[in-house]
């Protein structure tokens, strides 16, 4: 478990001793299954994926700091027993409505049943597995994690590169920007802390908002949260899709600081929106004047190779030439447009909608759901993210260089490259519960002195 650098006092030391001896207390008791856990695993068995999602979730699954995160706690609560938990089955089967009582059912449940994929919902008022024994009045959500989910085919109108579920190194970029932007507003402007990044597995990244505040947060205060966020606004048919007033709020003035670097690298050299007519002519619709747009198609076509960087500035120019008043506004937005996070707002608005977990398997890539530090998300490689056969294979490796340490208890995910991904989410949780812990005994001690 992690000791933050941050906060070296004794109390911290002590929180982190009741955090870590917690967790090492919620024993797991499914019986291990021996015929699943062979020293080395044959190219047949590898091959198969039922046994790789089965071997993934008997011995890769983080259980109980997942248990620890949802429980929001030390001792067990509502948070996670009335927790909705959906489960996708082979064969488009899809099972709504789990609810465990703690980390042992549950885990032998994911195992007997093993789904391609897991969802999270919202605490109920009611148990979600006893649903139909009460009135529909009575089921109601109460509160979920405040959640983001920003997916790469929002941004095909934007991107040469790839289109649909495929990305590149180079679109991923995209991504980037949107966790740095979306990341320091959250905890600038709103002041949350506890925020979980997450790659989606193929093409996307979702950010779980955990802090107490955010979870109680009701539909029309997460709407007017995302409708703080967003900014870019309309359908396919709009050519403009921005348009902010001359000065900006702070929040995007910050925002803008972000984005700017990555428009000339990443918009006008690598996606190339200025490179044929018909990106060029994208860019154009966007300043809606027909003397300008003529008059660089014109000249554009004359020269098709001169580069992004010159054809943009031969833009500018062309701006201020004919002394447009908005003409700084229009570029900035430009460069807004091109750049900002894009949300799906439909799922951070209703607290009962589903979310991918953490942790589970991308059916398609079969790259595992691991956690961004998003600190260091420029790092970030998703086509190098961790999947079934590569864990299998790793541990097949570390497993035959160290057969004499077989009395070992080394959890096998450190024998993996899995291991960095649950040590960040290791560390999310661990400051969760820390202040949880803390906030508990602040409590006690104000309720003695009364």
């Amino acid at each position: 478990m992690s000791i933050f650098d941050d906060d070296d006092d004794d109390t911290m030391e002590d929180d982190i001793n009741q955090v870590d001896d917690h967790l090492a207390n919620v024993h797991l008791q499914t019986p291990e299954r021996a015929q699943f856990q062979p020293k080395f695993l044959s190219t047949t068995q590898e091959d198969d994926q039922v046994f790789l999602l089965r071997l993934f979730y008997q011995r890769f699954f983080p259980y109980k700091t997942y248990f620890s995160w949802l429980n929001y706690g030390l001792d067990i609560s509502k948070n996670f027993t009335h927790r909705e938990f959906s489960f996708t089955l082979p064969s488009d089967i899809y099972i709504r409505y789990n609810s465990f009582a703690n980390v042992d059912i549950m885990k032998k449940e994911i195992e007997r049943l093993q789904p391609i994929k897991i969802d999270i919902g919202a605490v109920y008022s009611v148990k979600p597995k006893d649903k139909k024994t009460v009135n529909e009045k009575v089921f109601k959500p109460l509160e979920k994690e405040l959640v983001f989910d920003i997916d790469m085919t929002d941004y095909d109108e934007i991107r040469t590169c790839c289109s649909g579920g495929d990305i590149c190194h180079k679109c991923w970029e995209f991504m980037t920007i949107a966790i740095k932007v979306i990341d320091v507003s959250l905890r600038e402007d709103f002041g949350f802390k506890h925020l979980l990044w997450v790659y989606s597995g193929r093409r996307g990244v979702h950010c779980w908002v955990s802090d107490e505040r955010a979870r109680k947060l009701d539909n029309e205060s997460r709407k007017a949260i995302v409708g703080f966020l967003e900014i870019i606004k309309g359908g396919a048919e709009m050519s403009r899709k921005v348009k902010l007033p001359p000065i900006l709020h702070p929040s995007l003035s910050r925002s803008l600081e972000i984005v700017k670097p990555y428009f000339g690298s990443l918009v006008l050299d690598a996606q190339g929106v200025l490179d044929t007519p018909d990106e060029w002519n994208k860019v154009l619709d966007f300043i809606n004047d027909t003397d300008i747009k003529n008059e660089l198609n014109e000249q554009w076509s004359e020269i098709p190779s001169r580069s992004g960087v010159n054809k943009w500035q031969d833009l500018r120019n062309a701006l201020e030439h004919k002394k447009r008043p908005d003409r700084e506004s229009i570029a900035r937005d430009l460069i807004f447009q091109y750049t900002y996070p894009r949300l799906d707002d439909k799922v951070s608005v209703q607290i009962n909608h589903l979310l991918k977990s953490p942790f589970c398997v991308h059916p398609k890539t079969q790259r595992v759901c691991v956690p961004i530090n998003p600190q260091m998300c420029e790092k970030f490689d998703p086509l190098a993210v961790p999947t079934l056969g590569k864990l299998s294979e790793e541990l097949n490796v570390y497993d035959a260089k160290n057969q004499d340490d077989s009395d070992r208890k080394i959890p096998d995910y450190k024998k993996t490259s899995l291991r960095p991904y649950i040590e960040i989410f290791e560390k999310f949780v661990n400051t969760l519960i820390i202040e949880k812990q803390r906030e508990k005994r602040d409590n006690a001690q104000s309720s003695m002195e009364f």
